[in-house]
């Protein structure tokens, strides 16, 4: 059974920094592995709309959302099955319950960000951990 396992998070001042770490287990000889899947995290809000906020695939490459660049960075850490989102000068509007992901192998004419949004496009998401940023 996949699962994965969210940990970070919590409550920070404007400005200040957080990490969040997401490990897999299950993926042994599934598809490849955990190497072979995009992971991305996204973020329901209070209004409860679903954002993608940052992607990285299986060879590396990483995409954010506008408005993370810059602050937010995704990595993975493939020999663990891990993934992190190291998230710094943290704003109030970021507060939400973030949520780590591995996507679909087969997205169609989705990007990963895109997909991050939707339901329908994911193998196995995280329990989620709220993030809170204070003014």
């Amino acid at each position: 059974q996949v699962r994965l396992v969210q940990s970070g998070g919590g409550s920070v001042q404007a400005g200040e920094s957080l990490r969040l770490s997401c490990v897999a287990s299950g993926y042994t000889g599934r598809n490849g592995g955990f190497s072979a899947y995009t992971v991305g995290w996204f973020r329901q809000g209070p209004d409860n709309q679903r954002e993608g906020v940052a992607a990285i695939e299986s060879d590396g490459s990483t995409t954010y959302a506008d408005f993370v660049k810059g602050r937010f960075t995704i990595s993975r850490d493939n020999a663990n099955d891990s993934a992190y989102l190291q998230m710094d000068s943290l704003k109030p509007e970021d507060t939400a319950k973030y949520y780590c992901a591995t996507l679909s192998l087969w997205l169609g004419t989705k990007t990963p960000l895109e997909a991050l949004g939707l339901l329908g496009y994911f193998d196995t998401e995280s329990q989620g951990t709220l993030v809170t940023v204070s003014s």
